[in-house]
């Protein structure tokens, strides 16, 4: 499964959206056992020696534009300057770790946080792009989930001269054609919407750029997906909005960064990096510089 997939679908799989209630979203909660046998390599990672050392480790997803990639050998992206940003903010160099998407969110938290791979995997003293939501981070004692920085929301782009009057929304999908990542929530909820009869307008792609490659080039109508990776694709002639989406559990997710619940004054000086580069502007310049929109969580 993609990375795109494990971040979207992963959200609803893991109930990362559940109905607003004034009640304590741990009370049914069962505590976990204690880890054993975690990676050696946690040793010496807490501020003090970040500081000593001079320099952190960022785990990035690799290949995920516009938010993590390499190019060049240089990497790139929105999560990459954050990053920068965050070890600025320490007083230490940043060094990054581009690694694939495991199998869900649990899995990747597991192996570049709070454990390391099986085979040859380390961990890093910052994980970035984590959904957040205080359910499941009851669920994972081993990680501190903090530094949310962004929301991000399902949109859809479209072709201006195919909808030159009205936008389109969901149910014009079954008659007209849209462009989804295989896998990803997008591809779920048009699928099942209305009983499955949008499927025969879904034309789905490996990931998010190739369909808006697809968009781009008039080989379907619209494409739906993340909004920030929308934004990334757009090209002359295309539009985008955000339209009510009926029966979509998952339209919007928090995300921020996560942290070995052993090290938090390093956890405590990453959020407070991140507070700093919202309230200064430096995170929404960097989204900016993207072509992003940067919508920050409403307590920040």
């Amino acid at each position: 499964m993609s990375l795109r997939a494990v971040l979207a679908a992963g959200l609803i799989c893991l109930g990362l959206s559940l109905p607003a209630a004034a009640q304590d979203p741990c009370a049914d909660y069962v505590p976990q056992p204690k880890p054993q046998n975690t990676g050696r390599d946690e040793v010496g990672q807490d501020l003090e020696t970040i500081m000593e050392r001079g320099f952190m480790t960022f785990a990035l997803y690799e290949d995920y534009p516009p938010y993590s990639w390499e190019e060049g050998g240089q990497p790139r992206g929105v999560d990459v300057e954050i990053a920068r940003l965050i070890a600025e903010y320490v007083g230490v160099d940043p060094q990054f770790r581009f690694v694939a998407a495991g199998e869900n969110l649990d899995a990747d938290l597991r192996n570049n946080v709070w454990k390391g791979g099986i085979v040859g995997g380390a961990v890093s003293n910052v994980m970035m792009r984590v959904p957040y939501d205080s359910a499941f981070a009851c669920r994972h004692e081993q990680v501190v989930f903090t530094g949310q920085y962004s929301v991000e929301r399902v949109a859809i782009a479209y072709r201006e001269a195919e909808y030159p009057e009205e936008k389109p929304v969901p149910a014009y999908f079954r008659f007209d054609t849209v462009a989804v990542e295989n896998d990803s929530i997008s591809d779920f909820y048009l699928s099942a919407f209305a009983g499955g009869q949008l499927a025969q307008g879904v034309r789905r792609f490996p990931d998010m750029e190739a369909a808006m490659d697809a968009l781009a080039a008039g080989e379907t109508m619209a494409a739906m997906g993340p909004r920030g990776q929308l934004e990334w694709g757009l090209a002359d002639g295309l539009g985008l909005h955000e339209p009510p989406l009926p029966g979509l559990a998952v339209g919007d997710w928090t995300l921020g960064v996560a942290v070995n619940f052993r090290f938090r004054p390093l956890a405590y000086t990453v959020d407070d990096a991140i507070r700093d580069g919202l309230q200064s502007g430096a995170i929404a310049g960097i989204y900016e510089s993207y072509g992003l929109s940067l919508e920050t969580p409403a307590y920040r």
